[in-house]
């Protein structure tokens, strides 16, 4: 899987194109109606005709879609509501019922929804070992067909499908195809006196001292979202593994959680909290809120997947980002092997009871999306081919900062809940979510990971 993965990042940037997506995060829980702006069209690709929904005249059909951005100031926000204004405009017997969430809680709603079998019309999913019990409980329809209509399969990268793939049947479509890069604050890092990014961990550890003695909130995080917290720790286990592929190997039997790099990769990570890296009361802030510590200005690194890269430069720190590697650790790990992030995904329901209508919306939902973002900006990382020079289109130095770091990928791995099985990734997220408020013995965390490993096989 990672190696496909890898293929599709090298396709993204060979092209020197670039487009990822956004994954999402987010603080409100709100059902809301869809935007009013409509959409202008654009040179990024030219889109094939999606074609009209084929609704029974004067049938008024309403389709619901649960989404995960919810932040009004991000690009996605706007992708979003753009397309989805013009798609009602277009087909008038159509209304697209917005139901928008954060990622956390969209998860727990899709679960309980899952449970009762009402999975919205569309909804949403992350790849590999977190959709495979939707897959399994026949909750989610095929869409094959509708990717060989109006050329869709063609517009994803090489070998992206494959994460959402079960037995030759595609069940969701992504937003994205990201890595995992550090923001950071060009002028915060000038106020406390820091004249280079950091390469190793030490540094790092370094700079986030200075920086709280100078006052600045060192790593923005928003750790009540559980995922964030496990996507950084991540990235220390693939440095004090030497590499991709631990949990792998774990699966495989090869290793166990009370291996020595995962107890490192704990104690390392405990020393970036003890610091005083993340904001006070991390645990309180949901993902949305901890990334705009960031973007408001008052953090001065940001440990998150590309996808953000178009709503920074929307931010009030736009112009004063750069992005760096993730540094080795202890002198271990390639800086060029990155978590790898391919984005959240579009399903729809297999008891939709307007299932072609779904259909028909959705591919002219995902054949505009890579023209949307591109036009708004926010096209580092999508996982659809797009033709476009980011320079000449205006982008930022930052995008094409990211998309330079594209350029180096040599692996990864995937996320801890995208590889493991969702028993053993809830204990997973919430031992690394207590390591905030608590310092833990790092061979009990590791026993505590194995136990659950083994009580979840």
């Amino acid at each position: 899987m990672v190696s496909k993965k890898m293929k599709a990042t090298s396709t993204i940037a060979l092209s020197a194109a670039l487009v990822l997506s956004m994954a999402a995060c987010g603080n409100s829980n709100n059902n809301e109606s869809k935007g009013a702006t409509e959409s202008k069209g654009n040179t990024a690709t030219n889109a094939p005709d999606a074609g009209t929904t084929k609704t029974e005249s004067g049938k008024k059909v309403t389709i619901t879609f649960q989404n995960i951005y919810p932040d009004p100031a991000t690009p996605a926000y706007k992708m979003l509501h753009e397309l989805v204004d013009q798609y009602e405009k277009e087909n008038p017997n159509i209304h697209i019922e917005l139901d928008t969430l954060n990622t956390d809680q969209q998860k727990v709603k899709l679960k309980t929804q899952a449970a009762s079998k009402e999975v919205p019309d569309i909804t949403i999913v992350n790849p590999a070992a977190q959709m495979k019990p939707f897959v399994d409980a026949k909750l989610f329809a095929p869409l094959n067909d509708m990717l060989d209509q109006n050329g869709l399969k063609d517009t994803y990268q090489s070998g992206l499908l494959d994460y959402y793939s079960f037995d030759g049947n595609v069940y969701a479509l992504p937003d994205g195809n990201n890595i995992e890069v550090v923001y950071y604050n060009k002028e915060l890092f000038e106020q406390a006196g820091i004249k280079d990014t950091p390469k190793t961990f030490d540094e790092l550890l370094q700079d986030v001292k200075t920086l709280k003695a100078k006052g600045i909130t060192p790593i923005a995080i928003g750790e009540k979202d559980s995922w964030t917290g496990s996507f950084l720790f991540m990235n220390i286990l693939l440095r004090t593994n030497g590499g991709p592929g631990f949990l792998q190997d774990v699966l495989d039997g090869k290793k166990t959680f009370e291996d020595p790099a995962f107890v490192e990769a704990v104690d390392r990570f405990q020393d970036l909290v003890q610091a005083g890296a993340f904001p006070d009361g991390a645990t309180s802030i949901d993902a949305n809120a901890g990334g705009n510590i960031f973007k408001s200005g008052k953090a001065a690194m940001w440990v998150i997947g590309s996808w953000e890269t178009g709503a920074i430069d929307a931010s009030s720190v736009a112009g004063k980002a750069g992005a760096f590697q993730f540094p080795s650790v202890n002198g271990k790990g390639d800086p060029n092997e990155f978590m790898l992030a391919p984005g959240s995904a579009f399903a729809i329901s297999a008891n939709s009871e307007h299932l072609q209508e779904t259909k028909d919306f959705l591919n002219f939902f995902t054949l505009n999306y890579p023209k949307k973002q591109f036009e708004l900006k926010n096209a580092v990382g999508i996982g659809q081919k797009v033709d476009g020079d980011l320079k000449a289109a205006g982008y930022s130095d930052l995008a094409i900062n990211v998309s330079g770091l594209f350029n180096q990928v040599k692996g990864g791995d995937l996320a801890f809940d995208n590889t493991m099985n969702p028993a053993t990734a809830q204990v997973h997220l919430s031992s690394i979510q207590n390591l905030f408020v608590q310092k833990m013995d790092s061979a009990q965390v590791a026993k505590e990971h194995q136990t659950a490993f083994e009580a979840n096989k």
